[in-house]
């Protein structure tokens, strides 16, 4: 894990630190380790790829990405395309590669990867429009580049544009459609169906999520693009036991990462990469200063984003390990040059992840978009489901900036169906009177009802923002209003209305009681006189 603190404090993707172990084992390299298997490098590349997408596609939270899906799949289609004809045109014309090979290269870097990205812009968060613009991007072009580069590569005349279009038209509209299909069906059977152990809750997820990319490879249709939408869906059900989901999704997808890369390094052969080295510059010099621009203004031109975002995105197509593995394509189809397409493809992401990675931060600081991490106000909420007891257990933690700070626990206000039973505060637990204070830095356990789940999550959400008195000037109450209208207000207005039919009934009772005795023991007296 030295490599995965070294990225953090240098600022680049451990992408780069893989690849150079990778290569320091294989030909060239101090163990001088032969390895040129291109066939079994593209299938477990293929299998890193499906885990990763996976990994991906759970981490994606639907609040943040539905406002930049629009965008997002635009320039995952359109965006890829221009992308496509203009680095194919730089190759063909200023490298002199020829047509067949300047497509394969222009497909295969067209293909983004978040998790470089995001492994370099830690320390300086964006706005989540333009971090959901980015993650969905990164998801949804490999399933278009992955069919550009299959048919491109194919032994033969390439087949026209118009029937690439309607062949990338139908497989992704198929592995979409099962997607979807297989997230929900996986999400509500695990919500219904109790499994025997908490540790086969994440075995189980993961194996869904493969299981989407299967069923769309069988059917002819994207599985890239299943899995990722099989995984968003199953990562925004809140399934139970997910902290340790997420957690062993998070290992796995390292895992994964770290094995594709060395094998990667290991693949290819240093001595033959300074041939082409200089071909590599121009290439990626086109794609990076031409083509991904043209990219991101023409594509996002309709949605009325402000051109220092606009500027940023188009700095931020930073390249992984997703095109060296789709490099290796050609390769196992026997492509006339396909072994110096590998070696442009690999030394342009090296050099430009080189160059990109380090200045994304400064570049993000420089156009005043970079927000500053302690201004969040959002609260961090997990939650442990207690099946038999059918409650949550909620875990909160309170940022700095929190309007939380200086609220008592009895001024929350939750639901009747929900407590806080403990806070944790410097490292000593203790359990809350009604009037203790809460400080920023504190960790709650609210323990509430199933029913009562997502109203106290919601209200609690909105004391971060608003303070004590969200929900009564305004501040915070559209999700507390969200949350606690429909039928929880429904119920409480018949609750309180009920209590209400009660008392009087009680009370006309009690009036006619009282009137009978007065009738009987005027009637006692009568007779008595009598």
């Amino acid at each position: 894990m030295a490599a995965v603190r070294i990225s953090s404090r240098s600022g680049l993707p451990s992408l780069l630190l893989y690849l150079g172990i990778g290569i320091a084992m294989g030909q060239d390299g101090f163990f001088d380790v032969k390895f040129d298997n291109a066939e079994l490098t593209q299938v477990i590349g293929y299998a890193a790829l499906v885990v990763i997408l996976a990994e991906g596609g759970l981490g994606t939270k639907w609040k943040e990405i539905k406002p930049a899906l629009p965008a997002a799949v635009v320039l995952s289609l359109v965006g890829v395309g221009v992308s496509v004809g203009v680095t194919a045109a730089g190759a063909h014309y200023l490298v002199g590669l020829e047509w067949r090979q300047a497509l394969i290269i222009g497909a295969v870097v067209s293909s983004t990867d978040a998790a470089a990205v995001f492994s370099v812009l830690r320390k300086v968060p964006l706005p989540a429009r333009i971090t959901g613009v980015l993650e969905a991007e990164s998801g949804f072009n490999d399933a278009p580049v992955v069919i550009l580069v299959v048919a491109f590569s194919t032994v033969g005349p390439v087949d026209h544009w118009y029937v690439l279009v309607g062949e990338i038209a139908l497989e992704l509209v198929i592995g979409a459609a099962l997607g979807i299909a297989v997230g929900w069906l996986g999400s509500y059977g695990l919500r219904h169906v109790a499994l025997p152990a908490s540790g086969l809750y994440p075995i189980a997820v993961m194996a869904i999520a493969v299981s989407a990319y299967a069923a769309g490879a069988m059917l002819h249709g994207s599985g890239f693009l299943a899995v990722y939408l099989a995984a968003m869906i199953l990562g925004n059900a809140k399934l139970p036991h997910w902290p340790a989901t997420r957690g062993f999704a998070d290992g796995l997808g390292w895992l994964a990462q770290i094995g594709m890369f060395v094998l990667l390094g290991l693949l290819v052969t240093p001595h033959d990469l300074l041939d082409d080295f200089w071909p590599a510059i121009i290439v990626g010099l086109v794609l990076t200063v031409v083509a991904r621009p043209l990219e991101v203004f023409i594509s996002l031109a309709p949605f009325r984003l402000p051109w220092q975002e606009k500027a940023l995105m188009s700095w931020a197509g930073l390249r992984g390990a997703v095109p060296i593995i789709l490099a290796t394509i050609p390769m196992v189809s026997g492509i006339e040059g396909s072994t110096r397409v590998f070696n442009i493809v690999f030394v342009l992401v090296v050099v430009y992840t080189l160059i990109q990675g380090p200045t994304l931060p400064w570049l993000a600081k420089a156009l005043k978009i970079a927000e500053d991490p302690s201004e969040t106000a959002d609260l961090g909420i997990e939650s442990a489901p207690l099946e038999r007891l059918r409650g949550h257990l909620l875990s909160v933690a309170i940022p700095a900036k929190s309007k939380m700070h200086g609220v008592e626990v009895g001024e929350l206000r939750l639901p009747a169906g929900a407590a806080v039973t403990l806070v944790v505060r410097d490292g000593k637990s203790f359990v809350p009177a009604p009037s203790t204070v809460l400080r920023r830095g504190d960790e709650l356990l609210v323990v509430t009802t199933d029913p009562e789940r997502d109203a106290t999550e919601a209200r609690l959400r909105a004391i971060g923002e608003g303070g004590k008195l969200a929900g009564w000037l305004g501040t915070g109450a559209k999700a507390t209003d969200e949350a606690l209208a429909g039928p929880n207000v429904a119920n409480a207005l018949k609750a309180v209305k009920k209590l209400g039919r009660t008392d009087d009934v009680r009370k006309h009772e009690d009036r006619k009681h009282e009137d009978r005795r007065h009738e009987d023991r005027a009637a006692r007296d009568a007779n008595a006189h009598h």
